[in-house]
């Protein structure tokens, strides 16, 4: 079972795993407590963690430094 998106090509985005655990879940957070739609259109994921994920990889969602 492959998990999409896969953990290389969210790397290139945010390079630290935890900030990348960190991020994707306040995001999941946030769209399982409120009624905010997803960043990216036609999402392919049903869970709130992989439509973050998903965000992240569509560079709609990102750490300011």
């Amino acid at each position: 079972m492959m998990l999409e998106p896969s953990i290389d090509s969210l790397q290139k985005r945010i390079k630290s795993k935890y900030s990348l655990v960190t991020l994707s879940a306040r995001r999941a957070r946030q769209l399982s407590e409120t009624t905010k739609q997803p960043l990216v259109e036609k999402s392919k994921s049903h869970k709130f963690v992989g439509m973050a994920l998903e965000e992240i990889e569509a560079g709609k969602l990102y750490i300011e430094n």
